[in-house]
């Protein structure tokens, strides 16, 4: 009995109940149902492999303080079984460690075994190695590829059981996913789709988990596998079977970026929008994809033209911050939510017409718990409703929730959660070695050159092009083909000093075009468009010439109708100007070589080092093509998150003490597109709709995680593909410079709610300083109706001149504070008949 009630006071402390007792899974119409009681779920996205070990307890905890219930992963089939039957789970990919992660901050977990993820990873998660599987088809009724489907959906789900991750075993996994989004696909794949997800759901439920499986984007689901939504919006989704509960796999709170495209956002009002029209509308679990975007180390992004960078514009970004107001805005939304749960899962929803486009949503019983949610999906005007005789005051486009059915503690598009300003600090690199004549630390370089085209022995030669992927099998980005053409003493471009023009075409991904060792040009596809064209003069000389074109891929196909068998590489090379006309090459003898040399040798890593001559170099060779650098450095000062700044590199791969930093490439984006300068966040949200960024680059800084760092002799290796000034690369700190909070005297606020015990209901604006440091300085503060954003405020024409005296006594040298907008902290009788405003903007040191 002792051991018992010690068993019992270890679960409290260590998981809150949460995951410590066995916990059976069921499910009916409304919620899933642990443990016999019925639960409302927030879960948040968290990709393992996307960051890394020494991460994962942070990312969690800032999970679970914004309110989250559940993580969600996908388990990354590429990532795990590197060839048939062998298999990894080391470093980022250690699941198991990630899966006790989450049981012992207390929360549940949704594994979405797939094995097929998409992702906007490398071909969608499948090995590349199961493409060249003869007779296999992905995604069909197709028996090698359902063999190893099984194969590898047994041992994962094995490897849970053993580890006792699943509830029933008092493991923290309540759901289970089979496929993913194969409800877009079907109807490429004709009859066999059918029989396809119909083996996948009893594949799936044969396994004997314990826990509901679930379909994602299927509307054919079988019972009892639960099919759900993907989607900006899902309020309107409706299961195909009564029995089964309203489930969001997919809110996406923001969107992937593309290299050389703008960066889209998606603002922290219509996520809450959207979330809260989800729970209105009886929806029982919510994911965000991705709640931590993180980042495609080394060549796992897919796409192709996925950026290194998978930030999301998520809650916590990709260095583990929490993004900010979005984080907080939610945080709130969540408590809004959870202070109506009771209400929402005990009574049926009654809907009322507010107005031609106002609705109310009670959840009533008819005993004294009650909870309602206002939404006016007006996305121009704001409106005054009335519900149960009571006025309210409705932004266009928001949703108020009343858990109390009286009292608004919470509104969509009023954000009172605290602001961020962020930059990110630039440290040059610090060498490790000191020079034995000077005694002074100078950084030494290492450099060695690629030959352009074949090194060593050539993999193959034949007459035209072979398929780039087939070829290096995705063990690489890079095929070179080779070639050489015969310049006779008689051409007509040799007197007239004119040069002859390089014409190719590609199926994609990118193209470096050399002549005699000499680079002539660069051309590559796009997110939308993998083909693409390259036409450049080039030099030529009499006798024979090398033409070297380094072929690139970008990330593997993700997704889409039979997308394994999208290809890549040449089609079509010819030269023009030449005196019989122009020459067409494709079908000349080609010579083919799969890879780098450096790459062949493992030269980024610490046990390949030595394997070639490094030249050793103070003054390393700028824009010079195909050179790898290496220099020793010190770790960054400080503890904050490191990113590695490539704004004055070309394109290339990066790593660190042998780790993938992963592509990097600070490719442009149109200075001729269309860009916003704020994003309105009323109407329904689509990818294109908030871009910014024109004319800039899409990715500047690479994220390094701070436990890759050694405190000195740090091997930084970078391989350039076609030019850029390495002594120009530098680290840089990613800082919280600066916090703001903006609200308003009608801003609800869920911690003041008067249905909460001690909630005064007033309004109060919040600071918080990242840990350890406190707010030293007040820049801004202004009770009125003050104007601007976080960074530019500015002072209207009714201000308070005490603003920042009061701001000062409540929040100087504290870590955290909250000032309430009342009489004895302002000038309330300031600007009769209006509602102010205080905005305040503070640094934390």
């Amino acid at each position: 009995m002792k051991i018992f009630f010690l068993f019992l006071l270890f679960c409290f402390f260590t998981s809150l109940f949460n995951s410590c007792f066995a916990g059976n899974v069921t499910y009916d119409r409304r919620s899933l149902i642990i443990d016999g009681q019925r639960k409302l779920l927030i879960s948040a996205a968290i990709h393992y492999p996307r960051s890394v070990p020494a991460m994962w307890p942070g990312l969690v905890q800032t999970a679970k303080e914004g309110g989250v219930d559940v993580i969600e992963s996908y388990v990354f089939w590429n990532g795990h079984e590197l060839s048939p039957g062998k298999y990894n789970f080391e470093g980022r990919y250690d699941l198991v460690k990630f899966v006790k992660i989450v049981q012992q901050a207390g929360m549940y977990m949704i594994l979405r075994i797939g094995p097929f993820v998409a992702a906007e990873w490398n071909f969608g998660g499948v090995p590349a190695w199961l493409h060249y599987v003869p007779g296999t088809v992905f995604r069909t009724d197709n028996e090698p590829f359902k063999y190893y489907m099984l194969n590898f959906t047994t041992f994962i789900v094995n490897l849970m059981k053993q580890e006792k991750l699943f509830a029933p075993q008092g493991g923290p996994i309540i759901l289970a996913q089979v496929e993913n989004e194969y409800g877009y696909y079907e109807k490429f794949y004709g009859e066999g789709a059918k029989r396809y997800v119909t083996w996948a759901a009893r594949m799936a439920v044969s396994q004997n988990i314990g826990v509901p499986w679930i379909m994602c984007q299927q509307d054919d689901a079988p019972d009892p596998v639960i099919n759900t939504c993907n989607s900006f919006y899902c309020d309107q989704f409706t299961p195909n079977s009564p029995n089964k509960p309203k489930i969001w796999t997919e809110n996406w709170p923001g969107w992937f970026k593309t290299f050389g495209a703008r960066d889209p956002h998606r603002p922290a009002e219509d996520v809450a929008f959207s979330v809260a029209r989800f729970f209105q509308k009886g929806g029982s679990v919510h994911n965000y994809y991705m709640y931590h975007g993180g980042t495609n180390f080394g060549r796992t992004s897919g796409g192709p033209f996925i950026t290194t960078s998978y930030d999301y514009e998520a809650p916590i970004d990709e260095y583990g911050l929490p993004r900010l107001p979005k984080w907080g805005h939610l945080k709130e939304l969540h408590k809004a939510i959870k202070l109506s749960e009771h209400a929402l899962l005990k009574s049926e929803p009654t809907t009322l017409s507010l107005g031609p486009s106002q609705e109310a949503d009670v959840y009533d019983d008819g005993s004294e718990v009650c909870a309602a949610f206002l939404a006016n999906l007006d996305d121009k005007t704001d409106k005054n409703v009335v519900f149960r005789n009571v006025s309210y005051h409705l932004p266009s486009w928001s949703v108020s929730i009343l858990p109390d059915c009286k009292n608004v503690v919470f509104n969509t598009a009023k954000v009172g959660s605290q602001a961020s300003l962020v930059e990110m600090m630039p440290e040059e690199l610090t060498p490790s070695v000191t020079s034995p004549s000077k005694g002074l630390k100078a950084l030494k370089w290492d450099v060695f050159v690629e030959n352009a085209g074949i090194w060593g022995v050539a993999d193959f030669a034949k007459n035209g092009f072979v398929d780039h992927i087939n070829t290096t099998k995705d063990t690489t980005d890079y095929l070179w083909y080779t070639t050489s053409i015969i310049v006779g003493e008689n051409e007509e471009f040799l007197k007239k000093a004119s040069h002859p023009v390089l014409l190719i075409e590609s199926k994609g991904h990118a193209l470096h075009a050399f002549v005699n060792q000499e680079l002539q040009g660069s051309a590559s596809g796009n997110g939308s468009h993998s083909p693409f064209k390259f036409e450049s003069p080039i030099s030529l000389k009499v006798g024979k010439n090398e033409i070297a074109l380094l072929s690139m891929t970008v990330g593997l196909q993700n997704a889409g109708g039979l997308y394994e068998w999208v290809g890549a590489g040449l089609t079509s090379v010819k030269i023009e100007g030449l005196k019989n006309g122009t020459m067409d090459l494709s079908m000349s003898r080609w010579t083919y070589k799969i890879g780098l040399q450096g790459e062949h040798l493992s030269i980024y890593k610490p046990d390949g080092l030595n394997s070639i001559n490094w030249v050793s170099t103070s003054e390393p060779p700028k824009n010079q093509p195909l050179t790898w650098y290496k220099v020793v450095v010190d770790s960054p000062s400080g503890n904050e998150p490191v990113g590695l700044d490539m704004i004055h590199m070309g394109k290339g791969l990066a790593w660190l003490n042998g780790e993938e930093i992963g592509r990097y490439w600070p490719i442009k984006s149109s200075e001729h597109e269309k860009c916003v300068e704020e994003c309105d966040y009323r109407g329904k949200f689509f990818p294109d709709k908030c871009l910014t960024g024109c004319g800039e680059p899409t990715q500047r800084w690479y994220h390094v995680p701070r436990s890759w760092f050694k405190p000195s002799g740090n091997i930084l290796v970078i391989f350039e593909e076609k030019g850029g000034d390495p002594t120009k690369i530098t680290f840089s700190k990613r800082k919280i410079s600066g916090l703001c909070s903006l609200i308003a005297e009608d801003f609800p606020m869920v911690d003041q709610a008067p249905v909460r015990k001690g909630g005064s209901g007033k309004s109060a604006a919040r600071l918080k300083c990242p840990k350890n440091t406190l707010i030293s300085n007040v820049k801004f503060a202004s009770f009125g109706n003050p104007t601007g954003k976080c960074g530019s405020y500015s002072m209207g024409e009714c201000h308070d001149p005490n603003s920042t005296l009061a701001v000062e006594k409540v929040c100087l040298g504290k870590n955290e504070c909250a000032i309430e907008l009342t009489e004895e902290n302002f000038d309330k009788g300031l600007c009769p008949g209006t509602t102010k405003r205080l905005a305040i903007e503070a640094v934390c040191s």
